[in-house]
């Protein structure tokens, strides 16, 4: 059995299932192996290195060659302002390949939209709120993600974010009244085949999984990291500016950054005063314990999932499991 939806049949897909772009976690091996499981598989492109980009997003085309049908499924995505810095990983990805979708996140689309499109890929654009959506929409976006503040890694603060969903069915409303023809995927909190089953249920097209596709063999993800995902319950991620600042990340406002709020992470989490009197003894300390895969020093980037994450399995097995966790909760109901 298989959802044969308007999401699956555009790119052929056999869940209706994208792999989340996680900057620098989901490589060539990753999306390749998500492409051959029959889900959309979008190579983390963030923060546009060149070469970083060059070396996964080559490794999964080579992988993929002799498999034409799962090599239609790949494509990539971009932390936007990101791109208004440097955009050549955008540059060469559109004039070395044919990646069936660009997805673009956090910041201003459409300088970038009509070359991706004219280009043949298809245009997805993330938002986090009903407010952003006819920006996108003006853009041309062919699909939709509305990301809650669930999500792991980067999103909107929580002051300003929405839940997952309550977003999707209000963004629901809005495409069917104003662009019934573009699609739309939930994201942020969606760990299983429960989540997708009610992302489908609350009128998305299908589900962009992050998290739980962090924890498994493929991702470049420490694997110190991963494990302890595993160990780490819902209740365990937190919302913050904190290790942007600790890695140097100067994001905009009003996005900040979930991971596990480990013991580096409440040693300065609510003081930002003494963050920034402190930063670089501060900042020694976080990569030491990257250096060292100390889980208490090093962040580990997952959402409010985490709790359903139970091991670190393949990602082609994970797919498997999460699409009947799907159609079997789907034929409950």
């Amino acid at each position: 059995m298989r959802i044969d939806n308007r999401f699956t049949q555009h790119f052929d897909l056999t869940t209706p299932l994208a792999l989340a772009p996680m900057a620098l976690a989901a490589g060539g091996a990753l999306a390749a192996a998500c492409c051959r499981a029959g889900a959309l598989g979008l190579v983390g492109g963030g923060y546009g290195q060149l070469d970083w980009l060059q070396r996964e997003y080559l490794l999964a085309v080579d992988t993929l060659q002799a498999d034409a049908p799962s090599a239609q499924r790949l494509g990539c995505g971009f932390i936007t302002w990101k791109l208004d810095e440097d955009a050549s990983a955008l540059d060469w990805l559109l004039a070395n390949h044919q990646p069936r979708a660009v997805m673009l996140s956090f910041g201003e689309v459409a300088r970038y939209a009509p070359r991706i499109r004219q280009h043949g890929a298809t245009l997805i654009c993330q938002i986090q709120s009903l407010s952003q959506l006819p920006a996108v929409l003006d853009a041309g976006a062919q699909v939709v993600v509305g990301q809650g503040m669930e999500a792991g890694g980067h999103g909107m603060k929580a002051s300003q974010g929405r839940g997952t969903f309550a977003l999707i069915p209000e963004l629901a409303d809005a495409l069917a009244a104003r662009a019934p023809d573009v699609m739309l995927l939930a994201a942020g909190g969606v760990g299983d085949g429960r989540g997708m089953a009610a992302s489908l249920m609350l009128g998305a097209d299908g589900a962009l999984v992050g998290s739980r596709l962090w924890a498994t063999q493929e991702c470049l993800a420490p694997r110190y990291a991963r494990d302890q995902a595993v160990a780490t319950n819902g209740d365990g991620t937190a919302r913050s500016d904190v290790f942007d600042r600790l890695r140097n990340l100067p994001w905009p406002e009003p996005f900040d950054f979930r991971a596990i709020r480990n013991r580096l992470h409440r040693q300065w989490e609510g003081r930002p005063d003494a963050l920034r009197a402190e930063l670089a003894q501060a900042q020694a300390d976080y990569q030491a314990g990257v250096a060292a895969a100390d889980p208490e020093r090093a962040h580990a980037t997952v959402g409010e999932s985490t709790g359903l994450i139970h091991d670190v399995p393949d990602a082609q097995s994970l797919i498997e499991r999460l699409n009947a966790q799907m159609l079997k909760a789907l034929s409950t109901r």
